[in-house]
């Protein structure tokens, strides 16, 4: 690199494991004011600057100031979720005739990834890349048998700033026996600002799938063919208010609390297409998300309660944010008509997400983006 080139990327350390393991903090960084950092531990998004409509950054993800907050705690801030996200009925599931036996850490399931997850996990720091497009990968490496799942799995993540005001995720898994696999990463957005006091009520989402899963008490998707969204509370593909319809008196929304439900987006792909869309009327930010996995859990943060401080020592309460995680179908490994998540030696597990910033002038939220919000793919 040049003398003259300008650095766009740091690296510190974050804090200490209390086993004396260091965690790191890299910070990428854009010319336009776009900063993100990643910490080692959980391979967590732990902060995310992004410019307003004005051009003033603030911090849009929900998480910790220090070190302390996440060790303390268990609530996936910013975090990597696997071996498998989202929940596997019972703990349980077979496998070419094998039973595999999990951790249940949620009930009698299994929750993002069980009682020692990815996202409990001190990433190593494996390659930093510097320049216009800067960028750090990550890797893991699971035990055969951790948590219950068969397998050795190498598994490698790469944040990168891909544009001006795009930040990438790829990742890879590679095993060397037959397993499930279902990674994503669970930042919790509030496009207002982490310390803005305000909640997600009131953003404007689209989400390009015509149809969601129904869920019973535990939510595990129920023995049934995915609903249509059409005529109800979950119908955001001509974009609504987030709030809009979040207490109307649906079953669905009863069972969850809100918004908690994985929507279809159509089969894998092999390149990111578009996914959904976020916006909040007072900042201007909108957020596309651009995707390959085939389903997007929408979570609207049902379950803070203002027991956790976070950012700025403010409490996190209900519908503070909300998470928008790509990643198979939940309890997958359990239907065998929903998109399989099996990974066999040889062949490469590839999630990819994009997450594109905009600014659009106060009054313009709500209406259509540059990139035409596709309708959802028929199942």
């Amino acid at each position: 690199m040049g003398a003259t080139a300008v650095s766009r990327i740091t690296r510190s350390r974050f804090g200490r494991l209390p086993d004396g393991g260091e965690v790191e903090c890299v910070v990428l960084q854009a010319p336009d004011g776009l900063e993100a950092r990643i910490i080692t531990y959980g391979a967590s998004l732990q902060a995310l600057l992004v410019p307003d409509a004005e051009g003033r950054r603030d911090d849009i993800v929900l998480g910790h100031d220090a070190f302390d907050g996440y060790l303390a705690r268990r609530q996936f801030f910013g975090a990597t979720i696997g071996r498998y996200a989202n929940r596997i009925a019972g703990a349980r599931f077979m496998l070419d005739g094998a039973e595999v036996q999990l951790a249940a850490n949620n009930g009698v399931n299994a929750l993002h990834g069980g009682l020692e997850g990815f996202d409990r996990r001190n990433w190593r720091i494996v390659a930093i890349e510097d320049g216009d497009r800067p960028a750090v990968t990550l890797a893991y490496t699971s035990a055969d048998g951790e948590e219950g799942y068969p397998g050795k799995l190498e598994v490698e993540l790469t944040w990168r700033l891909t544009g001006p005001m795009e930040l990438s995720l790829d990742m890879t898994a590679r095993t060397d026996r037959l397993t499930v696999v279902n990674l994503t990463n669970h930042s919790f957005f509030n496009l207002a600002g982490a310390r803005s006091g305000r909640n997600i009520l009131d953003h404007h989402l689209t989400v390009a799938a015509d149809h969601f899963l129904a869920i019973d008490a535990g939510a595990i998707p129920l023995p049934q063919p995915p609903c249509a969204v059409e005529a109800t509370p979950f119908d955001f593909r001509a974009g609504a208010v987030v709030g809009a319809r979040i207490r109307d008196d649906h079953p669905q929304l009863r069972v969850g609390r809100g918004y908690d439900h994985n929507f279809c987006l159509g089969p894998a792909t092999s390149e990111p297409r578009f996914a959904a869309r976020l916006a909040e009327p007072t900042s201007g930010r909108t957020l596309e998300l651009f995707t390959n996995q085939p389903g997007l859990q929408v979570y609207s943060g049902n379950f803070l309660d203002g027991s956790t401080a976070g950012k700025g020592g403010r409490l996190y309460r209900q519908s503070d944010a909300i998470c928008l995680e790509p990643h198979a179908w939940p309890n997958t490994p359990n239907r065998p008509d929903f998109p399989s998540a099996r990974l066999v030696p040889g062949e490469v597990y590839r999630h990819s997400t994009r997450y594109r910033f905009t600014q659009a002038t106060r009054g313009a939220i709500g209406t259509q983006s540059a990139v035409e919000s596709p309708r959802g793919a028929r199942r």
